[in-house]
């Protein structure tokens, strides 16, 4: 086997560029009481209002329980609505409220920024690149992840 030194590792770079991305949002977004899930879930709502809690797990990347207990906070802070499904009995309707949609749009600008300033260090043909770059590299990622089990 070949011995590459760990900083030439495409998985360690991207690594990196991920933790940096999340310690920027979560520090900004700490500022508006918001932790990353709860932001997802208020940009989901925006984009589709009227989700179930399944759905924004899925969306979020997290299990149904823990999508429940944020759910319940978001809740609590009346950034959501929760109302029973008309076709569902047992699934209840996740829709924003006022309020969420207020603090989104407040914290949405701030976390636009770094956006915009990654944007600006590449000219328009290093941008579409980079990006067909990292779509190609997520799709990799994806096919490479094994399948985990039926249970």
């Amino acid at each position: 086997m070949v011995e590459v030194p760990v900083e030439e590792y495409l998985c360690a770079r991207i690594r990196r560029a991920e933790q940096a991305l999340m310690a920027h949002h979560e520090a900004v977004l700490r500022t508006y009481g918001l932790t990353m899930t709860q932001y997802t879930v208020l940009l989901a709502l925006s984009r589709t209002d009227g989700r179930s809690g399944a759905q924004l797990a899925r969306a979020c990347g997290v299990s149904q329980q823990s999508m429940a207990t944020v759910l319940n906070g978001m809740r609590a802070k009346e950034l959501i609505d929760r109302k029973p499904s008309a076709t569902h009995a047992k699934v209840m309707i996740v829709t924003l409220t006022d309020s969420g949609r207020d603090l989104l749009d407040r914290a949405y600008r701030e976390v636009i920024v770094l956006e915009r300033a990654l944007t600006d260090r590449f000219s328009a043909d290093e941008h579409r690149r980079f990006c067909e770059f990292l779509d190609r590299a997520t799709a990799t990622l994806v096919e490479q992840t094994p399948a985990t089990p039926a249970r």
